[in-house]
Order: structure tokens, then C-alpha cells, then sequence
């Protein structure tokens, strides 16, 4: 996931417009990803090696931060996918939530994320297109 490090943009499902950052934090052991999609607060993510998986806390502008595990992986994964493991702050298992992702490396000059929303047991997937944001 380091790869991404810099300025993404892209579109959502509905034809949004969305802007994602990547910058290693905490010396190079976390990397922090910004979200803001153009209708909504900014959000952020943070992505840690747990072992041989991938641990990610998203902050969300819901107030409440659904915490996800990658499966095992080895080499340079294609997908990325995240299973929800808990939350902080959220009222109980039916309140509205980030519950699952997946990241697909597509090339090196984009890739895709599939966030799932979960409310009242149902799910609603939405999918963001990155490619390298333009310089002005």
C-alpha cells in the first residue's frame, strides 16, 4: 500500500467527484490515508501491518471508527480485502457503520476501493475510481 503515497482523485459510483491522499506517518509505520468526497466532511484512515495482515482503523464522519483486518497475504497482493473486527463508538451492530473494503490494485497509475455500508443489517457497497492526480 505504500505505492500510494501521494495525491489521488477520482469519481464515484454516482459520477462524484473525490479526492484521496496517502503519507507514511509514525516513521514509516502507518500509512495515513485522507478521504473527502466532495459531498461529505473529510475522513481518514489508518493502515498497519498486524503480522502477515493488514489492520486499518477508519475515522469516520458517522462518529464512530470501524476497525478491519486484511486475510493473510504475502507477496504484492492485486485485492486488498477487509473484514470488519469491531468499532469504537458505535451504539450497537444495527447503527449505520463502515463494515467491510476492498482495495484492488488495477496499475500502477490507479485503483479502485469497494466500501460497504451496513445500517439495519442491510448493505450498500460504493465504489471510488483513483487515478494520479494532476498537477496544476
Amino acid at each position: 500500500m505504500k505505492t500510494l503515497v501521494g495525491e489521488w482523485e477520482g469519481k464515484t459510483g454516482n459520477g462524484g467527484g473525490i479526492q484521496v491522499s496517502y503519507r507514511l506517518v509514525s516513521g514509516g509505520t502507518a500509512l495515513m490515508e485522507t478521504l473527502h468526497p466532495a459531498d461529505e466532511p473529510e475522513m481518514v484512515t489508518l493502515y498497519t501491518a498486524d503480522g502477515d495482515r493488514v489492520a486499518l482503523t477508519h475515522y469516520c464522519s458517522a462518529n464512530n471508527q470501524p476497525r478491519m483486518r486484511s486475510a493473510p497475504i504475502s507477496g504484492s497482493p492485486q485485492i486488498l480485502d477487509f473484514s470488519f473486527v469491531g468499532a469504537t463508538n458505535l451504539a450497537g451492530p444495527a447503527a449505520p457503520h463502515i463494515h467491510h473494503l476492498v482495495v484492488t490494485f488495477e496499475a500502477d497509475d490507479h485503483f479502485t476501493q469497494n466500501w460497504t455500508w451496513r445500517e439495519n443489517g442491510k448493505d450498500k457497497t460504493e465504489t471510488f475510481r483513483f487515478i494520479p492526480k494532476k498537477s496544476s
